[in-house]
């Protein structure tokens, strides 16, 4: 591929990022100039990817057009999985789901067959989608555990033989596949569209069946030396010889996930505790559980809010580490915890009075994204058109050092 086409990709990747530019604002960001912008952008018109999309506001002179990418011409395929629950979806460029979400239960844990499963699913959901293959540009993949994204393995789950998990999903799909951790991908989804757009540092919370952490640093997604920092989850916080799936004990999960809330839900229901949740709980499904609580908790039910509370508090606790480690201008709590909105708020602020020195702390501010659980869909999303045009680049480059030796 040349050049034109480098920039092509380069100003779809800005336009899915963005939503809606002038050409100058195009210039600008890829850093070219704008008759060579104008250029482009008439290309992918004539082509029917790029069309206008009105004029920007005024500012005192000729209002510039606008212009944004079809929804309907390029689709990526955006999976995100937990331990025990995977969602697919087609998503076009505007991040809006085709049809519904795919959602299954998929147990990570010492399951051999996962990742033969995922694929099928992946390749069901492609083919009943009725969206063409040829428009769809790759599959984005968030997923827990100790991952390279570079070399397309997790070192925790989804077990392979002879090839990477990329290498053998994208055999199986015929699709380019890219995947990165869960928390890392719901923090680029809050950096590209969600609470930490313009932010230079801001630490995001994936509340979930463990405690994930994306960090942004500078302006942008940090996932330290070999891709596995935030390991959030596994701050050894409780002396509470709790183990953990880690393999140790006192981790932050052990006392703080949704499963440990839903646990401690069933125990002490079972002891008599009065609550609008009921019986039979738990239900033997964590999702189903979950929904139970989070329901109660936004009625109001006592009970189920204390649990919340509860978590939330030692959650805060842990949170109140990354503060004196980093001084975050806001910590996002994100993910499939944040269906609870601001019931979270409260007891996490409570933890950072008491273990954060006030200086500290005061200028952190603690904010309920508005994504939720749809962020790592989103981020997986992203993900695609992050390394679909890093891919793009190198091989530009290594056409033009080709040429250049005359090989």
């Amino acid at each position: 591929m040349g050049k034109i086409e480098f920039y092509k990709g380069l100003i779809l990747k800005e336009f899915y990022f963005s939503g809606h530019l002038s050409c100058a604002d195009l210039s600008e960001k890829i850093g070219k100039s704008l008759p060579l912008t104008m250029k482009i952008v008439n290309e992918l018109m004539n082509e029917g990817i790029v069309v206008e999309s009105g004029y920007a506001p005024s500012s005192g002179g000729r209002r510039p057009v606008m212009y944004t990418v079809k929804a309907d011409t390029i689709y990526i395929v955006a999976v995100a999985m937990d331990q025990l629950v995977t969602r697919i979806s087609i998503m076009n460029m505007h991040n809006d789901h085709v049809g519904d979400i795919a959602e299954f239960e998929l147990p990570l844990q010492r399951n051999p067959t996962a990742l033969t499963t995922l694929g099928e699913k992946i390749v069901q959901v492609i083919d009943s989608s009725g969206v063409e293959k040829k428009k769809i540009i790759g599959v984005g993949i968030g997923m827990p555990g100790f991952i390279d994204f570079k070399k397309g393995t997790n070192y925790s789950f989804l077990e392979t033989t002879d090839k990477t998990i990329t290498q053998y999903l994208s055999d199986k799909i015929g699709l380019p596949v890219y995947i990165d951790n869960d928390s890392s991908l719901i923090a680029l989804a809050e950096l590209r569209f969600g609470a930490a757009q313009h932010k230079k540092n801001a630490m995001v919370i994936n509340i979930g069946w463990g405690v994930g952490l994306g960090m942004i640093l500078n302006g942008e997604l940090f996932r330290g030396h070999n891709g596995f920092a935030g390991e959030f989850s596994h701050i050894p916080l409780f002396n509470n010889n709790k183990m953990c799936v880690c393999g140790k004990s006192g981790c932050l999960e052990t006392e703080a996930s949704l499963l440990v809330v839903i646990e401690k839900a069933g125990t002490e229901l079972q002891e008599g505790r009065v609550s609008g949740i009921g019986q039979p709980f738990p239900t033997g499904h964590f999702e189903q559980d979950w929904k139970i609580i989070i329901t109660a908790a936004l009625k109001g039910d006592q009970f189920a809010v204390e649990l919340l509370s509860d978590s939330g508090y030692k959650i805060g606790k842990g949170v109140a580490i990354l503060v004196h480690v980093i001084n975050p201008e806001s910590v996002i709590l994100s993910g499939r915890g944040a269906l609870a909105g601001k019931l979270w708020q409260a007891p996490i602020q409570q933890a950072l009075n008491e273990h954060c020195i006030p200086r500290l702390a005061l200028n952190t501010s603690i904010e309920v994204s508005t994504l939720g659980y749809q962020a790592e869909l989103i981020g997986a999303a992203a993900l695609v058109l992050e390394n679909r045009m890093r891919d793009h680049s190198q091989r530009v480059g290594q056409e033009r050092q080709s040429f250049e030796l005359g090989i």
